[in-house]
């Protein structure tokens, strides 16, 4: 039944034999708001079904030829969604059990009370409701992070596909390894919507963004007056996971003691609140994502080896998008089918040029980076073509090293982007498609200056 059926439309069918029956209760309905007909015996009654046209059919179990038991599995094979009611005037337990077991929802027995009738009514058509409300929420759930809104057809893609089809079913440790802006949490998400805990949240800590002092309030929460500032009682991130999957962006980032108290609740599932002593057990499944070379950390010391192998269970590597120029095009005309709606623009695609100038570009921001340039072109863009005068992507820089690694390459493009966007550090974050707290690290660690 469609939930956003007021009572006016749901729609009842009596089935009884007495006449005085069929138009009492036909009336009754009527008065309620329902829209309600009625039939003498199972051949008219047969003649007015159709699959989803009765949500509720009242059935007399004792009907000229054709009985109400044997009308109610005739009813159910042509519409099983529809809830029957039987009506009898031999009320007993034999006869209430076995149309309960054929699949009805409820008997009356006669003479029918109407306040009984009307209460019954309007349990039914809230139950249908919740239970239709519940289908769509969780069609929507299944649709939000369906694989195929992850873009590609390059075979390094397709065998990320794989991956998430054979790890999703499971409650296996995932770490997702690429480069910033490939999409790691679209495949976390992807992998949590095909698992049995889809229905659960799935709760993501970007930890790249954590201070050594807030990752463990962040991650178990604390009480009221564990710290200066601690109000009230607060719900860490792993006890909102319960149930659900917690998903570890950056996970390479977190300190010393965050991962000494990370291992201690992958092994135990349990943790206490910062300022607490009770112990709170929790059921998660562990997601986690880096763009940082964990094995290296490990060989220097500032990566727990344990912790690794806790985390390094089943590993999916996404390639960075200069690795599958292919899938550029399959990208730009997704963002631009995706995004033209909502900026209000009327853009049918993009010139061969542009195209060009997008596949050769190297993306160090990866498709983060593509889809904000599409965004900014559509925006931009004067005609219903995006043209390569509309594209974000910036000239080749002059004084390219003769290092051609993609951290040299990063170097020189961060540096051209921040002078592109006068040394800004909220639109050149954006424009990379990075958060403040990554390009001043990155600028730190470049040493870039004005």
């Amino acid at each position: 039944m469609n939930p956003k059926k007021d009572s006016r439309q749901v729609s009842i069918l009596v089935v009884d034999d007495e006449l005085s029956v069929r138009d009492s209760m036909t009336k009754w309905f009527v008065e309620d708001g329902y829209q309600a007909d009625s039939a003498a015996d199972a051949t008219e009654a047969l003649k007015k079904l159709k699959p989803g046209l009765w949500d509720i059919i009242f059935l007399d179990i004792k009907l000229p030829g054709m009985d109400g038991m044997e009308l109610q599995q005739r009813i159910k094979a042509i519409d099983p969604n529809a809830t029957i009611i039987m009506i009898t005037a031999y009320a007993s337990v034999d006869t209430a059990v076995k149309s309960l077991k054929e699949g009805a929802y409820d008997y009356v027995t006669k003479p029918v009370d109407p306040d009984y009738l009307s209460h019954m009514v309007a349990n039914v058509v809230k139950q249908k409701r919740l239970l239709s409300e519940n289908i769509q929420l969780r069609e929507q759930i299944q649709e939000l992070y369906e694989i195929d809104q992850i873009v590609g057809k390059n075979p390094a893609m397709l065998k990320v596909f794989d991956l998430i089809e054979t790890v999703a079913p499971t409650d296996t440790t995932v770490m997702i390894k690429g480069e910033s802006g490939t999409g790691k949490e679209l495949i976390a998400r992807a992998i949590h919507s095909k698992s049995s805990r889809r229905f659960f949240p799935i709760i993501t800590v970007n930890c790249g963004g954590l201070t050594e002092g807030l990752t463990e309030s962040e991650f178990f929460g604390h009480e009221k007056g564990a710290f200066t500032g601690a109000l009230y009682r607060r719900k860490g991130k792993f006890e909102m996971a319960d149930g659900g999957t917690i998903f570890l962006d950056e996970v390479g980032n977190i300190g010393a003691k965050a991962q000494t108290d990370l291992l201690r609740v992958i092994e135990t599932k349990q943790f206490t609140r910062v300022g607490g002593d009770e112990f709170i057990k929790v059921d998660f499944r562990l997601i986690c994502a880096t763009n940082r070379d964990l094995e290296l950390a490990v060989k220097e010391g500032t990566f727990r080896e344990d912790l690794y192998y806790r985390l390094n269970v089943f590993s999916i590597s996404i390639p960075p998008l200069r690795e599958r120029r292919s899938d550029i095009p399959l990208l730009c005309n997704y963002f631009l089918k995706k995004l033209a709606d909502s900026i209000n623009k009327s853009i049918t695609g993009f010139s061969s040029e542009a195209m060009e100038k997008l596949e050769a570009y190297h993306w160090p921001g990866n498709v983060r980076e593509l889809r904000n340039a599409v965004e900014r072109a559509i925006v931009v863009a004067k005609e219903s073509c995006i043209g390569v005068s509309d594209l974000p992507i910036p000239p080749c820089p002059e004084g390219i090293p003769d290092d051609q690694s993609l951290e040299a390459m990063e170097k020189v493009h961060i540096k051209s982007i921040l002078e592109q966007m006068g040394w800004n550090i909220t639109r050149t974050a954006e424009v990379l498609g990075i958060d403040r707290a990554t390009l001043y690290k990155k600028i730190e660690k470049y040493g870039l200056r004005k």
